[in-house]
């Protein structure tokens, strides 16, 4: 009989980390391709589109057991833990590399803690603090320093950094509602309701008010960057929140969270193999962003 420490278990659990790192780990260069194409706004809302249709056979058959209270916080995670970052990714990689991205998204955690603390009265430690402080002195260093102009802080700030930041807050109240508003509804159902919920926005601003149709048709290259956000919507979000609600169930919340030590990897690896730049201060702000999410979340 196959046990939580067994070792066909661990091999198990170990390749669906790495699974989910790979895929997590290579939405931020699928967004950079599709952004040859489309607007930020396109990206997002097919996204979400696509995630939420492909949800469908999960959502429906549950929605109608729900209250309208529950309706109402599924829609409010709908927004901050879909929608809305779903839009800022796409516009913070019109003028941020995608590595640099997937390296502040590892902020998540972080956010989830200071969230908490300010809204739902968790406690910050004092480990969490100290990961906290070297996590955000790491992510300065990355908005301060562009490789095009240095240190100059008028001229080199990459104010879109502060979009990913924003999309990590947004996670960061979608985690906290998740954990203290739904304590009987599986997280399967919570992400299947809760992307059926926006879908309908999605849907109407996708084709009501943009030219992704047109895009999608007559540009050329228009099918292949249709084709990475498909994969944003179904692999990346969809597919991937299944194998990450399965790691929760056979191992643990803590071992399935380390997964977001590995996205900035595999995002770092994507972002040099397409020829982005990095110099020698983006590798410290990298490595103080990882080490200081580490020290906040170690147990």
């Amino acid at each position: 009989m196959e046990t939580a420490n067994s070792p066909s278990h661990l091999l198990k659990s170990w390749s669906l980390l790495i699974v989910l790192a790979l895929i997590w780990g290579s939405s931020f260069i699928l967004i950079k391709k599709s952004l040859l194409v489309f607007s930020p706004g396109e990206v997002g809302a097919f996204r979400i589109l696509a995630a939420g249709l492909v949800m469908l056979p999960l959502s429906m058959p549950r929605i109608s057991r729900l209250n309208r209270q529950q309706l109402t916080y599924l829609l409010i995670v709908g927004l901050v833990g879909s929608f809305i970052p779903a839009f800022l990714f796409a516009k913070a990689q019109t003028q941020l590399p995608s590595s640099l991205t997937g390296v502040l998204n590892a902020l998540t955690p972080l956010m989830v803690v200071l969230i908490g603390a300010w809204l739902f009265q968790s406690r910050i430690s004092k480990r969490n603090g100290l990961g906290l402080l070297i996590a955000f002195i790491g992510v300065g260093i990355l908005v301060l320093f562009r490789a095009d102009q240095g240190w100059d802080i008028f001229k080199g700030i990459n104010a879109y950094a502060f979009f990913v930041i924003l999309a990590t807050l947004c996670y960061g109240f979608n985690v906290n509602i998740i954990k203290y508003k739904f304590v009987s509804i599986k997280p399967v159902a919570i992400t299947a309701i809760s992307l059926l919920m926006v879908l309908p926005m999605a849907a109407i601003y996708l084709f009501a008010f943009t030219q992704f149709s047109f895009k999608l048709v007559h540009v050329e290259g228009g099918w292949l960057a249709g084709t990475y956000v498909l994969l944003l919507g179904v692999v990346g979000t969809a597919f991937a929140l299944i194998i990450f609600n399965t790691m929760v169930k056979w191992v643990s919340p803590v071992f399935a969270a380390s997964v977001t030590y590995l996205i900035p990897l595999v995002a770092i690896f994507w972002g040099v193999l397409d020829g982005e730049t990095l110099l020698t201060w983006h590798y410290v702000g990298i490595l103080a962003v990882i080490f200081g999410v580490w020290i906040g979340n170690k147990k």
